[in-house]
């Protein structure tokens, strides 16, 4: 029998998100344990926020909002609002009902970044790690180390001469022009006025050279959890010293074993993961 096409829509509906989400669905263990240390969490929440005024967007809600961009690498703020006003998934995750307001997209990052820059997203952080570790989800013996360039928030005309030549004034102080025609820059010669740590880097060879950290995460193989991370100074061999002092701080005295690129097959790392009873499986580099 042939259905009928209607496309007049209910106007209520008796089914929450909760009942729409498949048992079954990866993110339901994961909301379990976020819900977990939210909970645990509250008390520091509460010594954040004022008791008057105008109520801002739940910190727990915004956390979860932030795991969501992550896990499914939505590309912008703005973007993720635009998927949660109509992925059931996504109002479910976060604790919205279906009729519930989306929030702007501004507003939510203004009060996402207020909200990172306090320790309690760290320690949300942490405690996800601590929380995995009970479970024996994590591994105290295999590990593997990588890093990536991070652009910093400076613009390639904030990289000027450490010591200035030409004393004359800009054109423009606000946005001056500065002609790099012929000019050979290196971290040795200049650095950006805006943000002095950043230093030219680039990833590969014929890659342009950008203003960049060192991002280095420490993995554990067994599930692939991050157990801990460093940003360092992008100087090239950065990468091994801050993969050197997350190797430190792994608990035990029982000898473990660390995998990485071929950036990091060098004479010293080796020697000094030794030292620190740690076997290297690295790539071997042979062009260096």
């Amino acid at each position: 029998m042939r259905g009928t096409d209607q496309l007049q829509s209910h106007v209520f509906s008796y089914i929450s998100p909760e009942q729409r989400v498949r048992s079954d669905n990866p993110l339901r263990p994961i909301c379990m344990m976020v819900d977990e240390i939210l909970k645990q969490l509250s008390p520091q929440f509460d010594k954040m926020y004022a008791k008057v005024g105008r109520p801002s967007i739940p910190p727990e809600q915004l956390l979860r909002a932030q795991l969501l961009q992550l896990l499914y690498s939505v590309r912008s703020e703005r973007l993720l609002m635009e998927e949660m006003d109509y992925n059931i998934l996504f109002r479910w995750f976060v604790g919205l009902n279906l009729d519930g307001p989306v929030w702007d997209a501004t507003v939510f990052t203004k009060n996402r970044d207020r909200l990172l820059e306090a320790e309690v997203a760290k320690e949300f952080l942490a405690r996800v790690v601590e929380q995995a570790r009970a479970q024996g989800w994590t591994s105290d013996e295999h590990f593997t180390v990588d890093g990536t360039l991070l652009e910093a928030w400076a613009s390639l005309k904030s990289l000027q001469r450490k010591v200035k030549l030409d004393s004359s004034p800009p054109d423009d102080p606000g946005n001056p022009t500065v002609d790099f025609h012929g000019e050979k820059r290196s971290n040795q010669t200049h650095e950006s006025k805006s943000d002095p740590e950043a230093q030219l880097a680039r990833k590969g060879p014929g890659k342009e050279a950008k203003l960049s950290y060192s991002g280095n995460l420490l993995v554990v193989n067994r599930h692939g959890l991050i157990v801990s991370s460093r940003v360092w100074e992008a100087t090239g061999i950065g990468g091994r010293y801050a993969a050197l002092e997350m190797l430190q701080e792994i608990p035990g005295i029982g000898r473990v074993t660390v995998g990485g690129d071929k950036g990091f097959d060098t004479a010293d790392f080796a020697r000094e993961c030794r030292n620190l009873r740690v076997t290297p499986h690295v790539a071997q580099n042979l062009g260096r």
